[in-house]
Formats: structure tokens, sequence, C-alpha cells
């Protein structure tokens, strides 16, 4: 455990159980969320690449246009 996380735990510590709560559901959020789109990242690698492939297939072959964002 980093030096920081410890003394953050000691502060944390010292709140009362209300707090504490409040900031742990955030943590567990916060760590559940990053682990959800881990997942989405790692389960969409072949289709990330499919795409790519398509768009380059699509560039090569005079197939796009240069995005102009002001016409957006």
């Amino acid at each position: 455990m980093t030096e920081l996380l410890e003394q953050t735990i000691e502060h944390l510590k010292r709140l009362d159980a209300e707090k504490q709560d409040a900031i742990a559901t955030l943590i567990m959020e916060e760590l559940e969320d990053e682990a959800k789109w881990d997942a989405a990242f790692s389960s969409s690698q072949g289709l990330l690449a499919d795409l790519a492939a398509e768009a380059m297939t699509e560039y090569n072959a005079g197939q796009t246009q240069v995005l102009n964002p002001e016409i957006l």
C-alpha cells in the first residue's frame, strides 16, 4: 500500500460512520465502473480492428472526405 493511501485511510478512520460509508460507496462505484470499461474495451478489440481496417479500405479507395467541423 502506498504512503498516500495509508495517510488517506488514517484520515478516513477519523470521520463519522456516515461519511465513511459515503466515501466508500463512491470508491466502490468508481472501481466497478472502471472494471466495466476494462471489460468493454477488452472485448471490443476485434470490432475496433475491423472498423479501422474498413476505414482504411475506404480511405485508400478514395471514398472518404476531409471532415470540416464548421459544416457539421
